[in-house]
């Protein structure tokens, strides 16, 4: 557990309150600080929780985490307020790509289908046909009756995706469409922590690097990452993803050992979530997400389409 100053606490308290004077149900991205992960009704990935937020009776939430998740939340639950506690908590590689980068590589290659990781603005979603998540981006890939694919805005992701289903990727916008912070992993940081953790099995997200993901036991989202030492034997591992995870894994699996796979994997727009502007945030009911509703409509297409081939 962590150990909260006085005033920390007091903040706590006063959040907990305006929470059920209120009648809000709080979501938390795994990557948000320890202190907001425990005030969180539910922690999980971004789609995860707007998958989540739709079998919520609740209508109203307070999401902690990066723009685009709250935005793919509003998509999915357009009747109920999403209230956010900054505006300022963005992500740089979802913003990396726009509607017109997507419309200039659909002009180059017309028959390719635009498959975007989830983490794009809603404006990119409403002009793909298919999104997909870093758990399932292999298989709806797979399952796309096309050889040649436009995909974006992670490299890494891309490149993963094309090593396990042989066909050929087209990243879009290109080498600027990364996570800093997995794109930051290096070869050096593997054989570091293997020198100091002998023992540990490293886990990697594959936002990472292809040099970084070739030397790991495991590769995974971060749900996936929340299964694997359940279904492993181990006791010590090494994770390569944003830092928020360790505090979620230890809180969890009690008897293992986690370690982060580079001290500085700090998603800086991640830790723009504080206590004190969640307890703004809710004490004046401001920073809603809102989308019109044509973006919502062209947006919930790729979706739903992803969902649709998720069960076929």
């Amino acid at each position: 557990m962590i150990k909260e100053t006085a005033i920390e606490r007091d903040l706590i308290e006063k959040i907990k309150i305006l929470k059920e004077e209120k009648g809000y149900t709080i979501l938390g991205h795994n990557y948000v600080i320890p202190e907001l992960q425990d005030l969180s009704d539910i922690t999980g990935d971004s789609l995860q929780l707007a998958k989540l937020a739709t079998e919520i009776e609740n209508d109203k939430i307070l999401f902690i985490g990066v723009d685009f998740m709250a935005e793919t939340l509003k998509i999915l639950n357009p009747t109920k307020k999403i209230i956010v506690p900054t505006k300022g908590s963005t992500c740089p590689m979802a913003n990396s790509l726009t509607p017109e980068i997507i419309k200039s590589f659909k002009e180059k290659y017309p028959n390719a289908p635009v498959v975007l990781y989830v983490n794009s603005t809603a404006e990119c979603k409403a002009l793909a046909d298919y999104t997909c998540t870093s758990a399932n981006a292999v298989e709806i890939v797979s399952k796309i009756n096309s050889d040649i694919i436009l995909f974006g805005p992670d490299k890494n992701l891309g490149s993963y995706v094309a090593e396990k289903t042989g066909k050929k990727i087209i990243p879009i916008p290109g080498e600027t469409g990364y996570c800093y912070v997995h794109n930051r992993f290096s070869v050096e940081d593997v054989k570091k922590a293997k020198e100091k953790y002998p023992n540990a099995k490293i886990i990697v997200h594959p936002e990472s690097p292809k040099e970084v993901r070739d030397l790991c036991e495991y590769i995974g989202s971060t749900g996936q990452m929340m299964k694997f030492p359940k279904e492993d034997d181990s006791n010590e591992y090494i994770i390569g993803t944003e830092i928020g995870m360790i505090y979620k894994l230890s809180k969890t699996f009690k008897d293992k050992k986690f370690y982060p796979l580079k001290e500085l994997g700090i998603c800086n727009n991640m830790k723009k979530n504080n206590l004190k502007n969640v307890y703004e945030a809710l004490l004046n009911e401001e920073n809603e997400i809102n989308l019109s509703e044509e973006i919502i409509e062209k947006a919930k297409i790729p979706i739903m389409n992803m969902f649709k081939l998720m069960e076929g």
